[in-house]
């Protein structure tokens, strides 16, 4: 199915550096700031509580016994070791033009988000847990506002090279801990390439976003508060959707540029994934990118006042699509407070049960939501 192109034209805007910042009390949330200035809202105090729904067990409450010094994944559900499973992830800004290709160390992220960008064009924040032994991580590209609040839903620590002007407010909040290449670190964070050309040949590492964190004195460690994103079906009880629709193959609506799919294996139970017409392939491991989950997030959006970039609305219920074991059904979604995981709900309201395993969430411009595609 054909989508619609997103009309847009660039805007060139000057990136301003913003690097290391202090997690710390609430204090005031700009609202959609133009350019070179923000209007303040209050911040409401960050919530403990989850929805009014009944909610599985999180993963630190094991309804079932791993071997010692194993816990289970915040990002997929699986049995990990405790060290990597109980640290705070990385979610790395990933470039996703043709000319950036191929990508680095992508299959290596539990969850994957994917969003329009201005020009029609789409970038991806990848979120690692387990990412110390990886040597090219990117390309890395800028921070755009939504992606901020979409990171700190899952208390990762966001690393992104240089942002646009309407980002640079959030990322001066003392909520959010965020790594820049525009900050000069040096190249023990971030580095370059000759096998491309700039801005695409930017990277990281796993041990340059230790030091990253090491520099900018960042915890590693989840809030005590923390209760996980997403809540899992055991493994040897997969939900099925037995009622939702035929899922074998999955277009979302309004990404002309990339034309992403998704195409079920039903022999590994994944969702494999294709673009610019051709396998989606991590270049460090070889392998197709392939995930167990996907959730379609249509979410309303404007653009800023000076056109072109995009305002994403983080926190504005939409609907959307879960899709699992080549079936989809339709949701809701919801955040109870800006800086919070967002919820994801059935039709009768309950929240819902992912797989164990990856999840790719994939936001779709409310405009282009009836173009979604699911066969």
């Amino acid at each position: 199915m054909k989508h619609m192109r997103l009309a847009a034209a660039a805007l060139l805007i000057t990136l301003i550096a913003s690097g290391c910042s202090t997690k710390e009390e609430s204090t005031a949330l700009p609202s959609a700031p133009t350019q070179g200035a923000a209007a303040e809202t209050t911040q409401p105090p960050r919530q403990t509580a989850t929805p009014d729904v009944t909610a599985a067990p999180s993963p630190t409450e094991e309804p079932d016994t791993l071997p010692e010094g194993m816990v289970r994944s915040y990002l997929t559900g699986e049995p990990v070791a405790e060290e990597i499973g109980r640290r705070r992830p990385a979610a790395v800004m990933i470039n996703n033009i043709q000319a950036c290709l191929p990508q680095w160390g992508i299959s290596h992220a539990g969850v994957i988000y994917e969003a329009p960008v201005e020009g029609g064009i789409s970038r991806m924040m990848a979120i690692f847990e387990d990412y110390d032994n990886l040597e090219r991580i990117g390309s890395v590209r800028s921070c755009r506002n939504y992606f901020i609040f979409y990171a700190a839903g899952f208390e990762a620590i966001y690393v992104h090279y240089g942002q646009s002007a309407y980002a640079v407010p959030y990322l001066e909040l003392p909520e959010v801990n965020n790594i820049s290449g525009l900050a000069g670190y040096g190249e023990q964070v971030f580095y370059r390439t000759d096998d491309r050309n700039p801005p695409h040949n930017a990277y990281t590492s796993g041990a340059g976003i230790a030091e990253g964190i090491d520099i900018c004195g960042y915890s590693e460690e989840y809030p005590e508060d923390y209760q996980g994103y997403f809540q899992f079906a055991e493994a040897e009880e997969p939900v099925s959707l037995e009622n939702g629709t035929n899922a074998s193959l999955v277009l979302p609506g309004g990404y002309d540029y990339n034309s992403p799919s998704f195409v079920y294996d039903p022999d590994s139970g994944k969702y494999l994934r294709y673009q610019f017409g051709e396998p989606q392939i991590d270049e460090e491991s070889g392998e197709q990118l392939a995930v167990t989950n996907i959730l379609i997030q249509n979410s309303a959006w404007e653009y800023y006042e000076s056109g072109g970039y995009l305002n994403i609305h983080t926190d504005d219920p939409g609907t959307g699509k879960y899709i699992t074991g080549g079936k989809a059904v339709d949701i809701t979604w919801k955040k109870t407070e800006p800086w919070g995981p967002t919820y994801y709900y059935d039709q009768e309201g309950n929240e819902i049960t992912l797989n164990e395993g990856k999840t790719w969430i994939c936001i779709v411009l409310d405009t282009y939501a009836d173009q979604t595609h699911i066969e």
